[in-house]
């Protein structure tokens, strides 16, 4: 058992009620790339959705909208719109918004639980173990510290240039977390946006990211199970689509024993750059 995670996690996600249904998030000011990142907004957001739900009803699936880039350095206000109240399912929409401005609009839903069949997709038999593997350029940056990660990468492309998956990571939080599942689904849903933009063009393509602008526009999350984030998860995604100077991406997080506990969907924006001035891009759009 590792240590316990530092209290400056937790605050990380934490929103704090500021009456009604509305509460409160801070933002690093030290973020890399002027601008704070998508997986913090969307894991805060889904805390002020826990926040007005019953325990009872654990978060099952999230659909968000990156609207403007967040600001470093200044709070996020999210307003819950209680939406519906079931016995089994319950939904809730919030909008994130900085000095009045929307930034990030999300909406979730809960489900109790209930007997159903079993079925799922098996983690890739060709998955290494993560002891010994790098930590890779994510892993290093100091404001992702609390995440322990350890890269894969693409498999091999197949016969006819595509690739079965363009990025994989070992993720998990780096120290034990409390055993509330809502604690979990905000993990999950900060480290579900980490490096997908890197992932949504084939590894082939021999544009580099120093002359691309890249920017999450959807992020979707579905929680299949409850799994800890605190847990090593292989987080497995691929290329979908390139055209239009967006990429779509998929993404399948399991266990190390081979549960499959969420699934990821992201669009996001891959723009060409244009002209020879300086790239703020370098070595990938959420490293900069």
């Amino acid at each position: 058992m590792f240590a316990l995670v530092p209290a400056s996690l937790l605050q990380l996600i934490a929103v704090e009620p500021t009456g009604g249904d509305v509460f409160s998030g801070g933002t690093p000011d030290d973020w890399p790339g002027g601008r704070v990142f998508g997986g913090l907004v969307a894991a805060q957001a889904l805390g002020a959705a826990v926040a007005t739900v019953d325990p009872v009803h654990r978060p099952h699936s999230l659909h968000a909208y990156f609207l403007r880039p967040g600001r470093p350095g200044t709070p996020i206000s999210y307003r819950v719109d209680r939406i519906r109240d079931g016995r089994s399912f319950t939904t809730r929409q919030v909008v994130a918004s900085q000095e009045g401005e929307a930034i990030f609009s999300l909406s979730s839903s809960f489900h109790r639980d209930e007997e159903g069949h079993e079925y799922q997709l098996p983690k890739a038999a060709d998955a290494p173990d993560p002891e010994g593997l790098d930590e890779g350029p994510f892993g290093r940056m100091t404001a992702l510290r609390h995440i322990d990660l350890r890269d894969v990468g693409p498999t091999e492309p197949e016969a006819d240039g595509t690739y079965r998956s363009t990025r994989r990571v070992w993720m998990r939080c780096a120290g034990e977390l409390p055993d509330d599942p809502a604690t979990h689904a905000c993990v999950i849903t900060f480290m579900s946006d980490m490096g997908v933009v890197m992932a949504a063009r084939p590894p082939r393509d021999s544009v580099t990211w120093e002359a691309m602008m890249g920017a999450s526009l959807d992020h979707a999350v579905w929680f299949h199970r409850p799994v800890r984030a605190d847990e090593w998860l292989f987080y497995d995604l691929h290329a979908v689509s390139n055209h239009n100077a967006r990429g779509l991406v998929r993404g399948l997080m399991h266990t190390r024993s081979g549960v499959l506990g969420a699934s990821v969907d992201q669009e996001a924006l891959i723009r060409p750059l244009r002209g020879s001035g300086p790239r703020s891009w370098a070595g990938g759009p959420e490293l900069r």
